[in-house]
């Protein structure tokens, strides 16, 4: 069970959110345009990044740049 392990994984990359503009859920309460955010883990569609509540969580590739 690997995402029990995320915070304490290595940083894979960092990628910057260049938007918050969720179609169906609601994003600007973890993640703020223009922050830069740690990668914990990727798949085809997701980032598991460390959002602004400091835990990991899995956002659409789509807010982010990099």
């Amino acid at each position: 069970m690997i995402h029990l392990e995320w915070n304490d994984r290595p940083t894979i990359k960092q990628v910057k959110c260049i938007h918050t503009d969720a179609k169906k859920f609601v994003v600007e309460n973890v993640l703020t345009a223009g922050k830069t955010y740690d990668v914990k883990n990727e798949t085809e569609e997701f980032y598991f990044v460390v959002d602004n509540t400091g835990q990991v969580g899995g956002f659409y590739k789509e807010y982010f740049e990099g």
